[in-house]
């Protein structure tokens, strides 16, 4: 490239630059929209009624903001979120805010053993870290092939455990209630859910019957424990 086009380029990117609005996360400010979505998918974002609301607690933020652009574009239906999701309520700061903000929370499975009797021991801070417990009930299905068949078909994008990649902004599913997974299933399968907007064709589990998503399903409730 010429000097003089790159000296046009430079001053293109740094006009764009000084142009575009800053962001700057505030985790107070992530909390307080928290307090709007904690009325469905709970205070630590562990979702509830059985999987009717996801767990969205650890998802990747990239990921929690694409699902959300969706629900304000009506790219994805769902009437639960129509009244919390639009321009003015959820602004694209905010958006980035709130999912940053949930990336952030960790849920545990179980809690470190302590001694009550210990001078030490907190009883308040042990009763705090105890609401961020999370354990999915173990699903019907064939553990074992199931785990199997995930680490073929599945690990290469969603984790070797199902942990998804926050870099590529891939959801975990490890950790997700069944219901939930299962309706999601059954979105993908009749095209109301697109899983890759560039190929909104594509039949990414048609290959599968139900009797092997069962036994994946088994597996992944398994395997954050």
């Amino acid at each position: 490239m010429k000097p003089y086009r790159i000296a046009l380029l430079s001053s293109f990117l740094l006009l764009f630059s000084s142009l575009a609005p800053a962001w700057e996360y505030d985790p107070e400010l992530g909390e307080e929209i928290n307090e709007v979505c904690a009325g469905c998918h709970g205070e630590f974002g562990q979702g509830g009624k059985q999987g009717k609301y996801p767990r969205i607690a650890g998802q990747p933020e990239q990921y929690i903001a694409e699902q959300l652009h969706l629900f304000r574009d009506r790219k994805r239906p769902n009437l639960d979120m129509v009244e919390h999701i639009d321009e003015r309520q959820m602004p694209d700061d905010d958006i980035l805010q709130i999912s940053r903000y949930l990336q952030g929370i960790e849920l545990k499975t179980k809690l470190p053993p302590v001694n009550e009797h210990d001078p030490g021991f907190d009883a308040y801070a042990r009763l705090l870290e105890s609401k961020k417990l999370m354990q999915i009930p173990r699903a019907e299905g064939d553990v074992e092939k199931g785990k199997a068949l995930y680490r073929e078909e599945c690990a290469s994008c969603h984790g070797r455990n199902g942990e998804g990649k926050r870099k590529k902004g891939v959801p975990m599913l490890a950790g997700q209630y069944t219901n939930y997974l299962w309706r999601q299933v059954d979105k993908l399968r009749k095209h109301i859910r697109i899983h890759d907007p560039d190929e909104p064709d594509e039949e990414l589990l048609d290959d599968f019957s139900d009797e092997e998503i069962r036994d994946i399903f088994a597996w992944l409730s398994t395997a954050d424990d």
